[in-house]
């Protein structure tokens, strides 16, 4: 039954333009509706329609049919009740008749006169190839997308003989259409259901249902902070994807978390992913974490494709490659700044450029142990020009607590919006300070107040940094069954060099989401308080210096992302979490409860590597495999041989590039001459042809730059916020 109330029905079989599509349907069709179905109806989409699409076979139809008979609600088979029931002629005959071409725009003509509200419609398999046609659709539809995998939809037109595909007997294989069909697809749908193999109809029918309720309800895909309670949803406080992203920091100091928790995967689901690029993947995972209303899929998707599309020197984005015995390494170096963070920072732009408001200037604050400065400055440099003109990049680095290509890479990125200041003081200071920074609300409102300008952060705190990492794991775990290693439900370890928290905690939400991850291995360097804290729950920087190590981008005390692990230990207790940290702040330590604990060690082991155990792990795996790990993957590797028990792959994130840390690798290699430049020594370390090559794009970076040009600053921060407001003044323009 089409759910329209009676006047409507009156106002639209007396309008002299309606439809004669339209009539036949409704008087077709019984007028008997019960009161209770009119309302489970309007609570699931009110006078929108339910447009299922998807690729011949995808069971379109039958699911269509399914749900019309659940929500009591008027079916509408595209081919049978509209092209047919206008042609006067099978679908079959009319495409023999006229051809692809003609017959895609007499299809699309023919769709632009359905008018139907409160409906279920199954579009035929090409109508997303007519523009106009679908924008009519999308004005009074909510698009799904069956996503079937494509062997299925072989094997099943297979069976059916269909002999109505456009496209087909032109020279171009069934797969070949059915590839360029997903291209249309993936533009038009708000929201994907994923038909694993063996899926029912019924099951899907389900699915879809769940999925349009999603699409519906935005409002239950809020965040809440680390720190505090669950907010009243009445209250004008309450904070969604956008927020969280554009926002960085809580209002209390706290970290942003979804308050309904991460989305789950079926194994169905992960295995339907199999085969898929990382693109594909980063596709369906981010959107059902991500809600249509912060980000549409079609967005998403162009976001997605400009982050990994072309930066990538591998087209595999994140490899998995074998290393020794039960060990692989996932490289994570391939982007433009040879790190891990390329895989995150790519992305964030792109999604905080479209969720910022048009009325406001950005400044990104960013604390960095070396990597992510770069990498931020790299990712927001590729924004368009139109976006630039908005937001600024400010990356403050302790001076000497990177290596020399590092201050290269960040000092040859600055831009008109861009900075990179070497402050005299390590990581941690950096860190704080930039926190304070935000929570002083005098300093923030003067900006907002003067410039126009809020501030916002990229560091691993960023909720959509966590996110993207999210979809490596995953796309790991992945590589390895389709390398033959595993088959789908075999556990796997994952070991991480870790000092944010950031990239382990990703790990432990694929593991939530799905995955099935056993244990993640936390490896640390000499800076070891996260080693002691697993073990023993007693998190304590009493009377700890932050000592500098070959890895520095781990030289780190004070793990941020800790903080939300504690909070999904606690079930989300966040006035717990508040006097854990708090405890920090005052008393430098604090001591988890036994329960804790507990909890904290079914998900997590961990150990720590001296330099002198890092070096002779570069200089073993050189000499048996002809491969050279950088500092911080061989402290993982190091971490790995003590506490993998060989039951399982174990997966060793290789997060950054050897190149980045030459001088290091050189002593590891025991090479006696060490040249005194980045460039040369780069350039060295290429005569014995290692595995993987010397990063292209760090050596054209070294010989475009001479030397590295920055600003340095004293550790307080009152100066850092000078350089802030410095920033702002020469960026943009005060508001009056």
């Amino acid at each position: 039954m089409l759910r329209m109330s009676w006047n409507s029905h009156l106002k639209l079989l007396c309008h002299s333009m309606v439809s004669d599509v339209y009539l036949k349907l409704f008087f077709s069709r019984s007028f008997a509706v019960s009161w209770k179905t009119w309302t489970f109806m309007d609570s699931v989409v009110g006078d929108k329609n339910i447009v299922l699409m998807g690729p011949p076979g995808a069971g379109k139809t039958t699911v269509g049919k399914i749900l019309g008979q659940k929500l009591d609600s008027c079916f509408i088979d595209v081919d049978d009740d509209v092209l047919e029931t206008t042609w006067n002629m099978s679908v079959a005959q009319k495409l023999k008749e006229v051809g692809n071409e003609q017959f895609i725009e007499e299809e699309g003509r023919a769709l632009l006169n359905l008018s139907a509200s409160g409906s279920v419609v199954s579009l035929s398999g090409s109508n997303p190839m007519n523009a106009a046609s679908m924008e009519h659709m999308k004005k009074n539809g909510i698009v799904v997308y069956l996503d079937v995998p494509t062997e299925s939809i072989m094997d099943r037109l297979k069976l059916m003989k269909v002999d109505r595909i456009v496209g087909q007997g032109q020279g171009t294989s069934l797969r070949d259409i059915i590839q360029i069909r997903k291209q249309f697809y993936k533009k038009w749908y708000d929201v994907r259901v994923l038909c694993e193999n063996g899926i029912t109809a019924e099951t899907v029918a389900d699915k879809v249902l769940h999925a349009v309720k999603r699409y519906q309800d935005s409002e239950l895909e809020c965040f809440i902070s680390t720190r505090g309670i669950k907010k009243d949803k009445s209250r004008n406080c309450v904070k969604y994807f956008s927020d969280a992203l554009i926002e960085g920091l809580a209002p209390d100091g706290g970290l942003f978390v979804p308050e309904m928790g991460l989305p789950k995967f079926t194994g169905g689901e992960w295995q339907h992913l199999l085969g898929a690029t990382y693109t594909e993947r980063a596709q369906v995972i981010l959107e059902r974490c991500i809600h249509p209303d912060d980000i549409p899929a079609s967005k998403l998707w162009e976001m997605i494709e400009m982050a990994y599309g072309q930066n990538f020197m591998c087209s595999k984005v994140a490899p998995v490659r074998h290393l020794q015995g039960n060990q692989f390494l996932l490289e994570l170096f391939h982007g433009p700044t040879a790190s891990f963070k390329d895989l995150s920072l790519q992305l964030l732009p792109h999604l905080f450029a479209y969720c910022i408001p048009q009325s406001c200037n950005y400044l990104v604050l960013v604390a960095t142990s070396g990597d992510t400065g770069s990498a931020v400055l790299n990712g927001f440099s590729r924004l368009k020009e139109t976006d630039k003109q908005r937001i600024a990049v400010i990356t403050f680095f302790p001076r000497d607590g990177v290596s020399q290509i590092q201050k290269f890479q960040m000092t040859s990125c600055q831009e008109a919006n861009t900075k990179a200041i070497g402050v005299q003081s390590d990581f941690d200071f950096c860190q704080s300070a930039i926190k304070h920074m935000f929570t002083n609300s005098d300093f923030t409102g003067f900006l907002t107040m003067e410039y126009g300008t809020a501030l916002s952060a990229a560091n691993s705190i960023n909720w959509a940094r966590l996110l993207s990492q999210v979809v490596y794991h995953a796309s790991a775990y992945l590589n390895l069954i389709e390398q033959g290693v595993i088959s789908f439900g075999s556990p796997i370890d994952v070991c991480i060099p870790t000092g944010n928290f950031g990239n382990i905690l990703a790990a432990i939400y694929t593991k939530i989401m799905g995955i099935p991850i056993r244990k993640c291995i936390c490896a640390s360097n000499q800076n070891n308080v996260l080693t002691e804290f697993l073990k023993t729950g007693l998190y304590d920087l009493q009377g700890r210096q932050l000592m500098p190590s070959l890895s520095p981008a781990i030289d780190i005390l004070k793990s941020s992302n800790l903080e939300r692990y504690l909070h999904l230990i606690a079930n989300g207790d966040g006035q717990l979490v508040t006097q854990l940290l708090l405890r920090l702040e005052n008393q430098q330590c604090f001591q988890l409860q036994e329960e804790l604990l507990r909890k904290v060690q079914q998900d997590l082991v961990a150990d720590w590597c001296s330099e002198e155990d890092c070096l002779d792990a570069i200089h073993s795996v050189f000499n048996t495999t002809g491969y050279i790990l950088d500092p911080h993957t061989a402290v993982a590797k190091v971490v790995a041989d003590r506490l993998q028990d060989k039951t399982c792959p174990v997966i060793i994130s290789s997060t950054a590039h050897y190149s980045k840390f030459a001088p290091a690798i050189l002593q590891a290699l025991r090479i006696g001459e060490i040249k005194q430049t980045p460039l040369s020594q780069l350039q060295l370390l290429n005569s014995y042809n290692p595995l993987p090559p010397v990063h292209g794009g760090l050596l054209e970076m070294l010989r475009k730059n001479e030397k590295p040009n920055y600003e340095i600053c004293a550790a307080d921060v009152n100066v850092l916020m000078e350089h802030v407001e410095g920033l702002i003044q020469n960026r943009f323009m005060k508001v009056f």
